[in-house]
């Protein structure tokens, strides 16, 4: 069996993901330097152009090569604007399970496409390619993560007591590293079963 995904696209009723390219760098950048997005990822902030580059031309497709996971550009259909990204890590390709993850930049909040999109790559990961198991982690006060984890299907097993480390705005303006809990959340194939393909909507 092989150990990489397909280099391929998906596509949804609005949206389509697909490989990052060269032209995502500008949107990218600004997208990840949000402060919501700054709060609940690992990402180095500022996060500046080479950063954006660094991950269009080598971190992401890197992860699809070696085998890690893969990493989608969320793009609107008709205006191929970038809405988010949705990455799958740590891959394991004996058990077949996988990690989920996903940013939805400021101007495409409240409009469902984190659902749209993360419904459509589960879908593709256990019909195409044969997975049992789609994990999510979220930070326990992210509500708008758990939101989608709770939309598209995902039941919560349990939380990790200070496994990871959000940032919060200081007085100054600043930044300030804080500790919190994960919930840990999967998706089975069964799971979906019960969902319409235009639940999302």
């Amino acid at each position: 069996m092989s150990s990489t995904f397909p280099d391929i696209s998906l596509s949804t009723e609005r949206l389509v993901l697909r490989p990052f390219d060269e032209e995502d760098a500008d949107a990218l950048q600004e997208m990840m330097n949000d402060e919501l997005v700054v709060t609940w990822t690992a990402a180095p902030h500022p996060y500046t152009r080479a950063d954006a580059r660094y991950w269009v031309l080598r971190a992401a497709p890197a992860e699809r090569t070696a085998g890690h996971g893969i990493v989608f550009a969320v793009t609107e259909f008709l205006t191929q604007r970038l809405v988010g990204t949705v990455h799958l890590r740590n891959t394991d390709w004996q058990v077949l399970s996988t990690e989920i993850s996903y940013v939805t930049a400021p101007w495409a909040r409240g409009e469902g496409y984190a659902s749209e999109a993360v419904l459509a790559v589960a879908r593709w990961l256990f019909d195409s390619q044969k997975f049992e198991r789609l994990e999510l982690r979220t930070a326990a006060d992210n509500a708008a993560s758990q939101q989608v984890a709770q939309k598209t299907g995902f039941i919560s097993e349990g939380v990790l007591r200070n496994a990871w480390i959000a940032r919060t705005r200081t007085e100054d303006g600043g930044w300030t590293d804080i500790r919190t809990d994960l919930l840990v959340w999967s998706l089975l194939p069964e799971d979906l079963e019960g969902i319409p393909a235009d639940e999302w909507h």
